[in-house]
């Protein structure tokens, strides 16, 4: 009886968190991943997105979406982004985004050794120009002692460029 009790519980919140999932995709204007090669990330790749907006209207929030897993080695992370807008505007922006606790343990959502971390770029923009927008994001991690000047930051999986319409 005790066993039925519990697999009714966890069956109530799986269906609680993917019911979660799908209301939140309404809102979705944007959302896509690249994945990284051995789960490392080369300081000099860009990871490159377009999309299509046509609502010069509504607000939005812009997330970049990272996925880790235990061997991503720091406390935080820090990124550079490039946004090219239609007319030819860019914007340049360095970001920093806390990716643990003060003991360690990772910020992100997961019951895996992959935690996924929805960190927030944009909040309630409205996008002045309808057409194709560009995006990039490089990784702007510093390690002393790169053997050929090569730094590649280990632990990330994917990277991922989310837009979502605010209610």
């Amino acid at each position: 009886m005790v066993i039925v009790i519990k697999n009714s519980k966890r069956l109530i919140l799986i269906i609680g968190i993917l019911f979660t999932f799908v209301s939140c995709d309404s809102n979705s204007v944007f959302d896509e991943y690249r994945s990284l090669t051995n789960n490392s990330w080369p300081q000099e790749e860009s990871l490159n997105f377009k999309f299509q907006i046509n609502d010069t209207i509504s607000r939005n929030n812009i997330y970049i979406n990272i996925r880790n897993n235990k061997n991503y080695q720091y406390s935080n992370l820090y990124l550079i982004t490039h946004a090219i807008f239609p007319n030819g505007k860019k914007i340049v922006d360095t970001l920093q985004y806390k990716m643990t606790d003060k003991n360690g343990k990772f910020l992100g959502i997961g019951i895996s050794e992959i935690k996924h971390s929805k960190l927030i770029l944009k909040e309630n923009i409205i996008f002045p120009t309808s057409g194709q927008h560009s995006f990039s994001i490089w990784q702007a991690m510093r390690r002393n002692g790169e053997v050929n000047g090569i730094n590649k930051l280990h632990g990330i999986t994917d990277v991922g460029l989310r837009i979502e319409k605010v209610n």
